[in-house]
């Protein structure tokens, strides 16, 4: 059971990292992220005195308005809404898969992992002024795991098959099997409002219990949250106003940023962010624990990609240390799996698999014989990383007689193809939720579940490892360790989906900006940020 304070890990991140911020600048990344709680701790005024100065509008740019119909796949826009407007039942720190308090106050997980008791807050109250109640909960879970929300953890919420709502607050989950991953579930369901989700649904209306009500949006344009007078923390938030405005492109952004339109940034281009960081006046963070892994994807069901050999060819050709470097400013590190050096499934050994062999590859073409068709490659359009990266890998595969075709496409039809297995052949992208407990990545990121993903493999041995480190009481226990293995193992074995590195993200800010934190989700936290 726990009981530690719900934001003792903010205080934590403000003081080791006001330490640290020299060191910070050497990483130049940005994209769909937040920054941590000591961005701006090296500037003057209020950050001097540490002292929160209460009120004022803060003004940030992003690129994606949210997709309503998408609100729960943690994509577009809705990252930004959810970490503004919506709490949690529980919270990860951003360093460790350790639960810590946040709308449920303690809890007890039975011995068999079959049941888990949540006790709640009872001073929570909606935007809407109605009080939070365990039926919210029930209510939050079942939404979740609703295919026409294609929630990407819906498998783990489906597992709760039953819900004892009898105390308001208080709440017992029964699960169908131990669910070694229950708590990644509660970090990221959002509490819903039943009242209102056919509004939330039309992206009307966002009635959450978080710090901040949405109160205008123009689609495309911008989105505006007041500051919750209602909110269950005391004295908080400290900020009036938080205006969010669409800006798609990269370069407008930074412009944006330089000139005090905005004051905080996401989704620079890599090198930009590398130097506005070093520029008097602003500051940029890397987002530990929120790490994003850029990979080539693979349609197995293409005739040419459908022979394993091939694949390991392309994973013998790929220059990751060139894409880390070039691309990503050396912030990450090269991988053959999806798990961050965090992670209790990291392998070194098994990490090292696959380097840099052209000969390799080519005996491996060899094998395959015939000529190689053109391979279309898809991507995000308007991404500068998604297009650097997509460029390297051609150069790397025209290296071994693979011709590669480069097909940027919307964004929003990109995810669209993602989540219903439409690429023709090869892609590139992030993925995300490695940095929870790994059961979680191979039944529930849409890249990676076992019995769905976006390559259409199928293999039962996948399943059944997948399953196998799902159905475990505790997820990061010795046992737990073990049967992530056999998972990494199928994974290079069948290899549908190619790695390339781990990213650690970075987001830029005015110096006059403080105390913004951020969830493993990516999620903007501005319950503690303020202006000097």
């Amino acid at each position: 059971m726990s009981s530690t304070p719900p934001f003792a890990s903010v205080d934590r991140r403000m003081f080791l990292r006001g330490a640290g911020l020299t060191a910070l600048a050497v990483f130049g990344t940005g994209v769909l992220a937040a920054c941590s709680s000591a961005v701006g701790e090296q500037s003057s005024g209020g950050a001097a005195t540490g002292e929160p100065v209460r009120g004022g509008t803060l003004k940030a740019g992003i690129q994606s308005d949210v997709i309503p119909a998408s609100f729960l796949t943690n994509t577009s826009g809705a990252v930004f809404i959810i970490g503004l407007t919506y709490d949690s039942l529980i919270r990860y720190p951003d360093d460790k898969v350790e639960p810590q308090p946040l709308l449920a106050k303690s809890w007890q997980l039975a011995a068999d992992g079959l049941s888990l008791s949540l006790d709640l807050r009872d001073d929570v109250k909606f935007h809407s002024g109605r009080p939070f109640t365990s039926k919210d909960v029930e209510f939050s879970i079942r939404t979740y795991a609703d295919p026409k929300w294609t929630a990407q953890l819906k498998g783990t919420a489906a597992a709760v098959t039953e819900f004892d709502t009898s105390d308001p607050h208080r709440i017992v989950l029964k699960f169908a099997h131990p669910l070694g991953n229950i708590f990644d579930l509660l970090d990221t369901v959002p509490i819903l409002d039943s009242e209102s989700i056919d509004q939330l649904a039309a992206g009307t209306a966002f009635i959450g219990t978080g710090p901040f009500k949405l109160t205008d949006r123009k689609p495309n344009s911008s989105i505006t949250f007041e500051r919750n007078e209602n909110y269950w923390q005391p004295d908080r938030p400290y900020l009036d106003r938080v205006e969010l405005a669409i800006i798609p492109d990269s370069q407008a952004l930074l412009t944006a940023l330089k000139s005090g339109q905005i004051q905080v940034a996401t989704e620079l281009n890599y090198r930009d962010a590398e130097t506005i960081g070093k520029t008097d006046g602003f500051a940029a963070e890397p987002l530990e624990g929120a790490e994003l892994q850029i990979y080539v994807g693979t349609n197995v069901e293409n005739p040419f990609l459908a022979d394993p050999r091939v694949r390991r060819a392309i994973a013998y050709a790929l220059d990751r240390d060139r894409i880390i470097a070039e691309v990503f400013r050396g912030s990450g590190y090269t991988t053959n799996l999806p798990w961050p050096k965090s992670s209790p499934a990291y392998d070194e050994k098994r990490n090292t698999t696959f380097t840099r062999d052209i000969a390799k590859s080519k005996e491996l073409l060899a094998q395959v014989g015939g000529t190689p068709p053109v391979l279309p490659l898809t991507y995000g359009a308007g991404n500068a990383f998604y297009e650097a990266t997509a460029q390297i890998v051609q150069s790397n595969l025209a290296e071994i007689g693979i011709t590669v075709e480069l097909q940027p496409i919307e964004q929003a039809t990109f995810v669209k193809q993602l989540i219903a297995a439409q690429f023709p052949g090869l892609w590139v992208t992030f993925h995300s939720w490695a940095q929870y407990v790994p059961s979680t990545l191979t039944v529930s990121a849409y890249p990676f579940n076992a019995r769905k993903n976006a390559s259409r493999y199928q293999s039962p041995a996948y399943i059944t490892a997948a399953d196998a480190a799902w159905q475990v009481a505790d997820g990061t226990s010795a046992e737990a360790v073990q049967r992530y293995g056999a998972v990494s193992d199928q994974l290079l074995e069948g290899l549908f989906l190619i790695e390339i590195g781990v990213v650690l993200r970075q987001l830029t800010t005015a110096e006059k900006v403080h105390g913004v934190g951020w969830t493993k989700r990516s999620e903007i936290l501005y319950t503690d940020a303020y202006l000097s």
